[in-house]
């Protein structure tokens, strides 16, 4: 089988998923070793190939495998007893579609409303703006719980993992330790895409003139799979274009997001993102195995 062009993925607790040829999470275990498991993950098909459509439905794909990873990360680590189940998971996921909706939707539209802004575009910026704030004041707040910082750290080591597999280097920890923890098509440059990408999209719907407050909040919500997947298809563009000056502006302000979500991880974490990345490209590799971090 060949290998992919490119990898991704996401850190969970005390650990990290990587998906390759297969969809691997490696967790650190009290008893200092490394659980390795391969996640069910087939593709959604043709939804997730359509340009302009299949931004939402890669989002929602990638929401119920984290859900999993960070299910599994939990038990093995030793943060949970168990492994949530499928209800929980559903229930986790429209949580998440709900907070997404009414606080970064509908919230800024209330917020920007007692500025009485008769401009559409106007309107959009200001919300924008508001929504901006927003998303960084809860990634920020986040960020100062330990916890966070633990998995945030993870994060760094998941980034200098790709960008190791990237350059085509082994994947060991004297290659992957100079690589920046920054990465142009991280999940957290995504989310500072829909921001802007929310600005285009309803100013354009304010101009069709469906302007009353109880219809531009239903149009944040309704919209959203819309905004997602123009977010995507700007982010791979911009990730393809990454080493030119354009490439760069683009980028740049999710990039610099990414200062928050990630941080320098130490050695073991960087080891435990390389043996999660490793597994991924296993072709043979199936079920579930337990490793030493010094292998």
């Amino acid at each position: 089988m060949e290998k992919p062009k490119t990898v991704g993925g996401q850190a969970v607790i005390e650990g990290v998923m990587m998906k390759g040829i297969h969809t691997v999470v490696a967790v650190k275990k009290e008893n200092g070793k490394v659980a390795v498991k391969k996640l069910k993950d087939k593709s959604w098909g043709l939804i997730e190939k359509i340009p302009f459509i299949r931004g939402f439905f890669i989002l929602l794909h990638a929401m119920i495998i984290g859900m999993n990873a960070l299910s599994y990360s939990a038990s093995v680590s030793g943060e949970e007893d168990e492994e949530f189940t499928k209800k929980d998971m559903i229930l986790s996921i429209l949580f998440a579609f709900l907070v997404a909706g009414l606080g970064f939707g509908a919230l800024p539209v209330l917020l920007t409303k007692p500025f009485k802004i008769e401009s559409e575009f106007w309107f959009a910026l200001i919300e924008g703006i508001i929504r901006a704030f927003l998303v960084i004041g809860y990634i920020w707040a986040i960020s100062l719980m330990k916890d966070v910082k633990r998995v945030f750290e993870y994060h760094g080591a998941e980034h200098k993992s790709v960008f190791t597999y990237e350059q085509n280097e082994p994947l060991e920890v004297k290659y992957a330790k100079k690589y920046t923890t920054l990465h142009p098509r991280c999940g957290t440059s995504f989310m500072i895409i829909t921001v802007f990408a929310s600005i285009i999209v309803f100013a354009a719907f304010g101009a069709l003139g469906y302007n009353s407050l109880l219809i531009k909040v239903l149009s944040r919500i309704l919209l959203l799979p819309l905004v997602a997947s123009l977010a995507y298809e700007f982010q791979r563009f911009t990730a393809n274009i990454i080493t030119t000056p354009l490439g760069k502006i683009l980028a740049y302000p999710g990039l610099m997001l990414q200062k928050i979500t990630t941080s320098e991880p130490d050695e073991q974490q960087l080891k435990i993102g390389l043996i999660s990345l490793k597994y991924a490209l296993k072709e043979d590799f199936d079920g579930e195995i337990e490793v030493d971090i010094n292998d």
